[in-house]
């Protein structure tokens, strides 16, 4: 056997020559896979420059230096790369995505916290954008909110400072003014973290929503982050 069984790590054979070079590989391999973080999992063409030790998760349709290893971990070592099959259980960050990831034999299921032997489970997730507060009595963002998943909660933060006649805001969606939380403060830094008491399920994308208290908006930056969990189908 000239690799181990499940990280493909090389090892070394009897009477071998150069055995630092054997050596530094699984090292390397080791630095990259353990506690997994990968700088992302969407890019099909790699980086031009190459990092040590930097991880990308290969997407179906990857080019270049990654063309053929769809699907696999692409480590980056002395200027090159190193491809390792990622196994099913196996566990990551995504940094791109700022969420954990579970790897089902084939690909990496974003959010997850449970597989089941046919890829059911439960996933956490996070929507997050810098809404620019339009001018009025009411600013909502694009859909933030995906389909068919339940709201714990949702979080903002003001990132440029909101201006206008108003004294105070409200953060909710459309139907549901407050829901995450009122009487918000306007400069920077004020923020709001609303916990639903009851998780709600949302069937179709939803806007979320900013009211002005006292006046109307003019302008501002808000942070929105909208935590949910979603439910996945078990394969057929």
């Amino acid at each position: 056997m000239s690799n181990t069984s499940r990280l493909r790590l090389p090892l070394l054979q009897p009477a071998q020559a150069q055995k630092h070079v054997t050596v530094n590989e699984a090292l390397t391999r080791l630095d990259g896979i353990v506690q997994l973080a990968l700088i992302s999992n969407s890019l099909a063409t790699p980086p031009l420059a190459v990092i040590d030790g930097a991880c990308y998760g290969v997407p179906f349709g990857g080019v270049n230096e990654w063309s053929g290893h769809d699907g696999e971990i692409a480590i980056g070592s002395n200027g090159g790369w190193d491809f390792v099959v990622a196994q099913r259980g196996w566990r990551a960050v995504i940094l791109d995505r700022g969420v954990s990831a579970i790897h089902d034999g084939t690909a990496w299921r974003e959010g997850m916290v449970t597989l089941s032997p046919f890829n059911a489970g439960l996933s956490f997730g996070v929507a997050e954008a810098d809404h620019v507060v339009a001018a009025g009595a009411v600013s909502a963002t694009a859909a933030m909110i995906p389909a068919n998943c339940v709201v714990i909660g949702a979080t903002a933060r003001v990132i440029a400072p909101i201006s206008g006649t108003l004294t105070s805001w409200a953060l909710g969606n459309p139907g549901a003014v407050g829901r995450f939380g009122s009487g918000l403060g306007l400069g920077v830094g004020a923020w709001a973290r609303g916990v639903l008491g009851q998780p709600t399920a949302f069937y179709t994308p939803e806007v979320m929503q900013l009211d002005a208290a006292g006046g109307n908006f003019a302008g501002g930056t808000v942070r929105i982050a909208v935590h949910y969990m979603e439910i996945a189908l078990p394969d057929a």
